[in-house]
């Protein structure tokens, strides 16, 4: 079994993805597994094995707690620790080659709360890997995709597991701009270059001085365009998961 945990901003496709990517694999005779982290989701694009959602009642948080929208996902983020063995226990069960975690829409609460790594940890002790979406349409701006490698660098920081990156949405956007990022991802010159040319100020300063730090660590983020809508890239993910999980087998042994 390995176990691949999809995370990014709000809004950058993610629960998207997790839909398309599981089509893919059963179309390649994977057995795939579904679990949904978030518990504020209403809808969602695919069917959940396993649903945080059973476990904890967002709505029930709120009534009970007197508590806000944030402050009841931020409970309930907690809450999903206390049930992570029952939880665990529904996944191995499943017994299947790939588990696809589609995490919260609202990525601190994985990411960046105290509950995360821990549940990240204890789910399942298989290998496991962090699919880490930058929004295409977000990234455009080299002031949003420096924010992004930084907000990227910190989910590495908090999880040291091994992180695949995708650009996400690149249906979005025209082929040229898609190129112009992935090269941002693979050569910090080229981001440099178009750091001193469209950004002023301070914003110039953080940005190109976040991204030498970053390179400084001898963190890579080079980008694998994806879309969950027209499944370009696709191949492209899978290899990379492949490599990091299955040292370039099949998921299926």
């Amino acid at each position: 079994m390995f176990v691949i945990f999809i995370t990014g901003t709000a809004g950058s496709g993610k629960s998207k993805l997790t839909a398309a990517f599981n089509e893919w694999l059963k179309l390649a005779k994977q057995d795939v597994a579904l679990v949904n982290l978030d518990p504020g989701a209403l809808t969602l694009p695919y069917t959940p094995d396993v649903d945080v959602r059973n476990y904890v009642d967002v709505g029930e948080l709120m009534e009970k707690y007197t508590l806000g929208p944030n402050g009841a996902l931020i409970m309930a983020a907690d809450l999903i620790a206390d049930e992570i063995e029952q939880i665990s226990k529904e996944i191995e069960e499943l017994n299947s080659d790939v588990v696809l975690v589609d995490t919260s829409g609202q990525m601190e609460l994985f990411a960046f709360r105290a509950s995360g790594p821990y549940i990240a940890s204890e789910l399942t002790k298989e290998p496991k890997v962090i699919v880490y979406l930058f929004d295409a349409v977000f990234s455009v701006n080299p002031l949003n995709y420096v924010s992004n490698l930084f907000l990227s660098a910190a989910v590495y920081n908090r999880f040291l597991l091994p992180q695949v990156h995708i650009l996400s949405k690149c249906d979005l956007l025209p082929k040229n701009e898609i190129d112009k990022i992935v090269d941002w991802s693979a050569n910090s010159r080229i981001l440099e270059t178009s750091i001193e040319e469209k950004l002023e100020g301070t914003k110039r300063l953080l940005s190109r001085n976040m991204m030498l730090a970053i390179n400084k660590l001898g963190l890579k983020f080079l980008l694998i365009p994806v879309s969950a809508a027209t499944n370009e890239g696709i191949i492209s993910l899978n290899m990379a998961l492949e490599r990091i999980l299955a040292g370039g087998d099949k998921y299926t042994f």
